[in-house]
């Protein structure tokens, strides 16, 4: 007997990316993203534009994404939505427009929690690509959390370790801006320190009990090294910023493999799969296959398209949920700080 098809539209917008995706089962039919581009010139999101900019983007997001699908609205059996953590503003947003649509077409309604979308995006069915076997580690890197999470389940997660101040994409950001690099600065850190030394310069990675993160500190020292150096030298961004690049990169990625060391000794469990836009980081991938090869993890590493925030990791937990008929009440409400 054939599978009953399920379709499920996803919404996200946690931040400053409107983005509908429409799943049936567990593939994805189509995965829209409209970006923001209007807060480069910020150097940062502003809440308030955020939300504007998700009110404008929302319906032909949506309108897109199931055109892409090949689908009409009215073949759709759940709508799922980021219920949080995020921009209050921007939940908003995409929480009032998923409870019109599917009041409207009288079809469940199932919150999804944005971090544990970016771990579950693992589980969209790809050709080629392995799923992790439960349980596993999942490290969430992003501008806004840095998370090591044990997965005994879909739904059965434990936070073994999280920032206790800046996210690692905030460490990206702000070391950039230090350095006179545009928003978002990450990837071009990233690109820089391909052609650049690692050994460079030292930089001391925070010492922090157990399996928290601290990148506050790696923060103020990058910004008091550069402060001295330019003082001696003004060209001396420009003439190393190559070098400097990697050098902020192999500390931030010290500090997340050290902490990954230890979960595994902690706990056991050699299956390691990572999330969050920072994952696209290639030093973060190269360190994690290398580890893969001294140490005996299995790893697993999403797609580009499903690492930053985008709408197929919120239909993916929709998906699982709608099997579970585990559906939301219409007062369902968005919060800006949800735990997983």
């Amino acid at each position: 007997m054939a599978k009953e098809n399920i379709y499920i539209l996803g919404i996200e917008s946690s931040c400053d990316d409107t983005s509908a995706a429409v799943l049936c089962n567990d593939s994805i039919l189509s995965n829209v993203v409209a970006s923001q581009k209007i807060h480069e010139e910020y150097g940062g999101v502003v809440p308030e534009l955020a939300s504007r900019a998700h009110q404008s983007n929302i319906v032909p997001v949506v309108d897109q994404a199931l055109e892409k699908a090949g689908i009409s609205k009215k073949q759709l059996q759940a709508i799922a939505f980021t219920r949080g953590p995020g921009l209050m503003g921007s939940l908003l947003v995409g929480t009032s427009f998923a409870k019109s649509l599917a009041y409207g077409l009288d079809i469940p309604l199932i919150d999804v929690n944005h971090m544990q979308g970016h771990i579950l995006a693992h589980f969209i069915e790809e050709d080629g690509y392995t799923k992790p076997p439960f349980p596993f580690l999942a490290m969430t890197i992003s501008g806004g959390h840095t998370q090591i999470v044990k997965v005994n389940n879909y739904f059965d997660m434990e936070v073994i370790g999280e920032t206790i101040d800046d996210a690692v994409g905030e460490a990206y950001d702000k070391s950039g801006k230090i350095l006179g690099l545009g928003y978002p600065a990450g990837p071009q850190i990233d690109q820089l320190a391909q052609k650049g030394n690692p050994k460079a310069y030292k930089f001391t990675k925070p010492k922090v009990e157990g399996l928290n993160f601290s990148f506050s500190g790696l923060k103020t020292a990058i910004l008091y090294f550069v402060q001295r150096e330019t003082k001696a030298n003004p060209d001396f961004v420009k003439d190393n910023l190559a070098d400097i690049c990697a050098s902020i990169q192999y500390t931030i990625i010290g500090i997340l493999m050290d902490k990954l060391k230890l979960a595994v000794k902690e706990t056991g469990i050699t299956h390691i799969a990572i999330g969050g836009g920072v994952s696209a980081n290639s030093g973060i991938r190269i360190a994690l296959k290398n580890a893969e090869q001294k140490f005996g993890w299995i790893t697993y590493i999403p797609k580009f398209e499903y690492t930053t925030d985008n709408a197929a990791m919120i239909a993916i937990v929709g998906y699982l949920k709608y099997l579970e008929k585990d559906f939301s009440d219409f007062d369902v409400m968005a919060t800006a700080r949800l735990k997983i």
